[in-house]
């Protein structure tokens, strides 16, 4: 029975300090989706009957149950009610709470649905399984938390892996958590937020580390359904040892021992002398606490049970008061642990209090996001009202996503409402990412149709929303792509544009089998761009439909979905391929000239390449076009050891006002030059968009005007005379600096027991990848592997490496950074390379040179 009514869920929502919002992040495979049914049984809205674990409740595609994956990320609203004897986190007034959990994909092809998941809450729940620890996966989705401010707590799951499967003692279990719970800590510390926007107090939160004597850890299995923080134990033992719970935590955790005889407590392993004698002079090394009072309690039921020992087993629950159902009694082995260990320790109760007692509320958390999170200035109306979490302030909502509805084509715009509330009727700006105030373009107004609380599989409607809470909107998805602002001010600034850890990189052309469909399949493309956050659908010149994905799995499942539900028809597919980038590798030789169609002006201009660590900061944000200049200027003086002059001459980022190339003015009095700035950048973003060498993106390239000579008549030097113009000579400059390709690289995680190692390196090597790294997990008998492997040679990866290792060996593919091929021209590699890139796009099939574009005085 659902213990909970949506009109409690309603009233909990204007009490802004009983609020978390929280995210569930993790590897894949680690179970999020398993112990989210944990909490959503504690709520009531899966019976007790079914077994938790076994639902995937929060799986709503039919292709997620097939595959036991989570492939998007669903939210639901649960209520839960605070044992009375706990003590309220500060500021809370009642002990009811409204905790809006969304589950999200581990697989490394979904990380934009995570991103997207972070964007609208304030705290994660990462999940890591103990006996893998910390994998590629779990630290991509940590760092995102850390770019998104995020507060994370920790759940260290399958620790019943350790009781039945490995049969670990109770000192190697510990060790295992500490090592595994240190990787995490190092993730969450090196991720330091530089660059210029950097700001004194680092994140505004505190100390974000994680550690179970902080209570922000907590150990268990979500499949079997139980789990405790060191609290829990703590008030158990309280009494006993007449010390406060506090006190207890800090010893239930790291170098504390407890001496039986003495009745003291230590911090080393080294018995006292009385309890030496007692053992007739043999010294036995005392028991970690951890391990005393935790673990030991639970392995000796466990082994009481596996081992059939009913006297011990009703003597253990009697100590325990815990009574067991007629049902229960007749269950044996791990179902009877799994039903008792539910009953001892449930899962649910120690993680919802872990996140009530160390999540931010709305309250607390959109005072130090706003920063990160707003655009426009931090003294304005709506920076105010999101910093206060204002219900009363100006509307400020950000749609993280769309998700579709049962209603073909049409989607409910999925965000969080930041400051005042969103009612149903209301009349709005919809602003998209390109929307800049006091401009028309990507402005819409208009009216809400319906605001929906999402349940998992199920919607419920609701009047209205205020600040701090997660909502749907119906009636705004055709006036928004992917995300954008939803407001009431007209001085209001767009909400940032999130920043994905994946890139599209992974290509295919996609045509109808029956050409008269062509119709069906270009409206099926506009609701697949609208239906995930990280798919790029573009039509090429060529007349071409691409849909570009992060990776394999990724392309499959936007291709499924295209044929069966956006489209509805039967498509046909190209072999994948790889998206490249063009970039240089020296300063051009020459000065490259062009003159303008009318021979009345000149534009001289060399390229040079951007050092790795800038092009970086400029990916990352660290380093944009929205920075003020001088601030900019300064910090790529000291930084990047750039001339200061030429630091505050940046006149454009590129592609998009984005992009990690640049456009510097280095002239030196030339008149008449701010005229044609606007026609110049606007050459330098085509050009950057599409380089000289095969039309794919420039990346790390700077472009310095070194001089211009202009009409003095402005007829003569009009947007027509000098975009040609300079598009030209950029592209002669780029031939002139040894243009590179440059081709994407996965960071691969594979792991394998000892006897795949051979074939994994044999099919790495046939594949151009390049062994980083092998060790072996501790407490396990698998080894990890990591590796570079080209985009370009990833493509059936996975079926390669099963057949090569008798199935044993699982690979994870994740982006990780662009590499050069060769110099153009002058590496076979790469000039073959260019050669069939332009052949497919339908280009001249001979490379351009430099005399093709640069002219003569």
């Amino acid at each position: 029975m659902v213990n909970f009514t949506i009109d409690q869920i309603r009233s909990i929502m204007d009490r802004r300090e009983n609020i978390r919002n929280m995210s569930v992040i993790a590897h894949v495979d680690h179970g999020k989706t398993t112990l989210t049914d944990s909490l959503i049984q504690r709520a009531g809205i899966i019976t007790d009957k079914v077994t938790s674990g076994s639902t995937g409740y929060m799986s709503c595609r039919p292709d997620e149950q097939l595959r036991g994956i989570t492939i998007k990320s669903s939210s639901v609203s649960l209520h839960f009610e605070m044992p009375k004897d706990e003590k309220l986190p500060s500021g809370c007034t009642s002990h009811e709470f409204l905790i809006n959990l969304i589950d999200s994909p581990g697989h490394v092809d979904f990380s934009s649905e995570v991103t997207a998941a972070l964007r609208v809450t304030d705290g994660a729940l990462v999940v890591i399984d103990c006996v893998e620890g910390v994998c590629v996966q779990t630290e991509t989705v940590l760092r995102q938390a850390m770019a998104e401010r995020i507060k994370p707590v920790l759940f260290v799951n399958k620790v019943d892996r350790f009781l039945l499967e490995l049969q670990l003692n109770t000192e190697d279990a510990y060790l295992s958590f500490q090592r595994a719970i240190e990787s995490v800590n190092v993730v969450i510390g090196s991720f330091s937020y530089g660059g210029i926007e950097n700001d004194n107090d680092g994140f505004g939160f505190g100390d974000i580390n994680l550690s179970p004597e902080k209570g922000t850890i907590a150990f268990g299995s979500g499949l079997h359904g139980w789990g405790f923080t060191i609290g829990k134990f703590a008030k158990i033992y309280a009494s006993k040892f007449g010390v406060s719970e506090e006190k207890l935590m800090t010893r239930l955790w790291g170098d504390n021992y407890f001496d039986p005889l003495s009745k003291k407590w230590t911090t080393t392993s080294l018995p006292s002398k009385s309890t030496i004698d007692l053992n007739g002079g043999e010294v036995k090394p005392l028991q970690r606490a951890f391990c005393q009072f935790i673990l030991d309690p639970i392995y000796k039921l466990t082994c009481a049970v596996i081992e059939g020992d009913q006297d011990k087993i009703d003597s253990m629950l009697k100590t325990l008061n815990i009574s067991l159902t007629p049902e229960d009694s007749e269950l044996e082995g791990k179902q009877l642990i799994k039903s008792i260990m539910r009953k001892f320790l449930p899962a649910s109760d120690a993680i919802l209090s872990m996140i009530v007692s160390h999540l931010p509320s709305p309250l607390e958390a959109q005072k130090y996001r706003v920063s990160h999170l707003y655009e426009g200035p931090m003294d304005d109306e709506c920076a105010i009202a999101i910093a206060n979490c204002d219900p009363n302030g100006p509307l400020m909502m950000y749609v993280s996503k769309m998700i579709p509805t049962s209603d073909k084509g049409r989607f409910y715009a999925f965000g969080r409402v930041f400051s005042g509330r969103v009612r149903t009727g209301q009349k709005v700006r919809i602003m998209g990412p390109d929307y800049v105030p006091g401009k028309k373009h990507d402005l819409f107004l208009k009216s809400i149709q319906r605001t929906v609380l999402m349940m998992g599989r199920k919607i419920e409607l609701l009047d209205d929303c205020p600040c701090g809470n997660i909502i749907g909107l119906v009636g705004v998805d055709s006036f928004l792509v992917k995300s954008g602002t939803i407001s009431t001010s007209e001085v209001a600034h767009n909400i940032r544009v999130m920043k994905f850890s994946v890139s599209p990189v992974v290509r295919v052309a996609v045509q109808p089998k029956n050409p008269s469909e062509l119709p069906k399949l270009i409206e099926g493309l506009k609701i697949l761009a609208k239906a995930d956050p990280c798919v790029l659908c573009t039509t090429e010149q060529s007349g071409e439909h691409i849909v570009a994905g992060a990776g394999e799995l990724h392309l499959e499942i936007c291709l499924k979905d295209l044929a069966e539900d956006h489209a509805g028809i039967e498509i046909i597919t190209s072999d994948p391929v790889v998206s490249f980038c063009e970039s240089v590798s020296d300063e051009s030789k020459t000065m490259c000239l062009a003159k303008s169609p009318n021979k009345h002006n000149r534009v001289f201009m060399k390229a040079a390449p951007l050092s790795i660590e800038l092009q970086n900061e400029i990916e990352n944000g660290l380093v944009s076009s929205n920075h003020d200049a001088k601030t900019r200027a300064n910090y790529l003086h000291a930084t990047h050891a750039w001339d200061k002059n030429e630091a505050l001459n940046i006149w454009s980022f590129g592609p998009e006002f984005k992009g990690s190339n640049l456009l510097v003015n280095q002239t030196k009095g030339v008149q008449y030059l701010n005229e044609i700035k606007d026609s110049m950048i606007s050459s330098f973003q085509w050009v950057t968009s599409e380089g000289a060498i095969c039309e794919e993106e420039i990346r790390g390239v700077r472009f310095n005007i070194y001089d211009v000579l202009l009409h003095n008549d402005s007829v003569h030097r009009g947007a027509g005379q000098m975009m040609p113009t300079s598009r030209r000579v950029m592209y002669a400059s780029e031939l002139a600096a040894n243009p590179i390709l440059m081709e994407p690289i996965y960071l691969v995680d594979i792991s394998t027991p000892e006897s795949g190692i051979g074939g994994i390196y044999s099919v790495l090597n046939r594949r151009r990848g390049i062994v980083i790294g092998e060790e072996r997990r501790v407490g396990s008998p698998l080894f990890n592997i990591k590796a570079y492997l080209p985009v370009m040679e990833s493509f059936g990866l996975t079926a390669d490496l099963r057949s090569h290792t008798a199935g044993q060996a699982f690979p994870q593919c994740v982006f990780d950074h662009w590499n050069s091929i060769g110099i153009v021209g002058q590496d076979k590699k790469s000039t073959d390379v260019a050669l069939s890139i332009r052949k497919r796009k339908g280009l001249n099939p001979k490379l351009p040179t430099v005399d093709d574009y640069n002219e003569k005085l």
